[in-house]
């Protein structure tokens, strides 16, 4: 659901160079933005040009990735206020650094066809160590290769590869898929498919099975196919792309080919190109009850239909995956027709707080609530 990137050549990671900085004072027009009552949204940084997946190390520090930016940085609160004291460029020249995982006092990123990986990155915060190289098997495309990786309760690393296309037949054991592998790059094997452009996904606390959010393909109107939230709870789901989308939807290609109900349909469709990225289960205590494991995406809006949607933060209640109920959480970065701001990814502090990457505005919010 994103417009088309021009294809960016990086220069080959070499020794990342340091870029440390006081969090400036741009003003952001948080005025904007509406919440429920007793939420309030204040900037963690606004130093992070092009802020896109959020990953919290055991320090408390917060890892980013970026796309065309093509660096990674730390994000860290010193005096634990609520605010980032320092925004830190740990790693940069790479191809498309969307992903960032944190295990193990290692932090892992995602680049278009390999994972990288930062052996003690929070001594070494000063990009001064050369990553190691855990898998550079996934395809070169650029087209959907941006990857969210989160590692899951296995212990596996999982990563998504999306169709090189808008809608096109690619080879399934490549394209259009979420695989997952072992920390150390082996095993790679495909956990989900029939899916055309995860850049979001988390597991229910409570089970432990996955769900991720799915981008619906475009030039099929304003409002079809609706953008995705999906349930996996076993390997070899399928969910339907190229054939079907939004489970009922056949494609007017290639739904002759295979029809809607050989698939998984979708737990909530969430609005056609409203363009749903990062989510997470909200698992912390201080917002109210009723938020507890409610999943909060970041909806990072349309790009080519008629009228903006999206822009904002939804919460969705699938508790038992049936009645299914969703609300809009934040919004306010969509004015009229125009944007300043585009939510890309949500993480969930220690605090009980609700972090919201803005790859558009450079900053991260925090989201807030007192009684």
């Amino acid at each position: 659901m994103h417009a088309m990137i021009k294809t960016l050549r990086f220069v080959a990671m070499a020794i990342p160079l340091i870029a440390a900085s006081l969090v400036s004072a741009r003003t952001l027009p948080l005025e904007k933005i509406k919440l429920p009552p007793g939420f309030e949204i204040a900037v963690y940084a606004n130093d992070v040009p092009g802020a896109r997946s959020l990953s919290l190390g055991a320090d408390g520090t917060v890892y980013v990735g970026t796309l065309g930016a093509g660096k990674v940085y730390a994000v860290i609160d010193e005096d634990q206020d609520g605010k980032a004291d320092q925004v830190l460029t740990v790693a940069e020249g790479l191809n498309f650094p969307n992903g960032v995982a944190f295990r193990d006092g290692s932090l892992y990123v995602a680049e278009i066809n390999r994972i990288l990986r930062f052996d003690g990155i929070a001594e070494n915060l000063s990009g001064t160590r050369k990553p190691v190289v855990v898998n550079d098997a996934l395809p070169h495309e650029t087209h959907h290769g941006w990857k969210f990786i989160a590692f899951g309760p296995d212990g596996w690393l999982y990563v998504p590869v999306g169709a090189p296309c808008n809608i096109c037949a690619p080879d399934p054991k490549r394209y259009a898929n979420i695989m997952r592998m072992k920390p150390d790059g082996t095993g790679l094997e495909v956990f989900a498919m029939g899916v055309r452009n995860s850049v979001g996904f988390d597991w229910n606390p409570r089970d432990k099975t996955f769900w991720f959010t799915d981008n619906g393909r475009d030039w099929l109107g304003d409002d079809s196919p609706s953008c995705e939230l999906n349930h996996a709870p076993k390997p070899g789901m399928n969910f339907g792309f190229p054939y079907c989308h939004e489970g009922s939807v056949a494609d007017p290609e290639f739904g002759n080919k295979r029809p809607c109900r050989d698939f998984t349909p979708p737990v909530a469709k969430l609005g056609a190109h409203v363009a749903p990225l990062g989510m997470r289960f909200y698992t912390g205590k201080m917002f109210p009850s009723k938020y507890a494991n409610r999943i909060f995406i970041a909806e990072h809006g349309s790009w080519n239909r008629s009228k903006k949607v999206g822009y904002r933060v939804v919460a969705v209640d699938a508790t038992n995956g049936k009645d299914v109920k969703q609300e809009v959480f934040a919004e306010g970065w969509l004015q009229g027709e125009e944007n300043w701001g585009r939510p890309a990814d949500v993480l969930v502090m220690p605090d009980g707080a609700l972090l919201v990457s803005d790859d558009q505005a450079g900053a991260i919010y925090r989201i807030s609530h007192k009684p």
